[in-house]
């Protein structure tokens, strides 16, 4: 059964966003490596910006500079 963890900072991501990453994912397991979509897993959790960081900085501080 595949597993697939996606990870996104919880910056107002809409609930058809996600079903759109969940079907995607979902497909592309079953294009290239023949997996049944019925036994695929696909989980999104949503990490808040304080505890995502890139370049030494967390994003919440990064967004600020935007």
């Amino acid at each position: 059964m595949p597993y697939v963890n996606i990870r996104i900072t919880d910056e107002q991501v809409t609930p058809e966003q996600k079903k759109q990453l969940i079907q995607g994912a979902t497909q592309l397991l079953v294009d290239v490596l023949d997996k049944n979509p019925a036994t695929t897993v696909v989980v999104i959790d949503e990490v808040n910006t304080d505890n995502w960081g890139i370049g030494g900085q967390c994003v919440t501080e990064l967004r600020k500079k935007k």
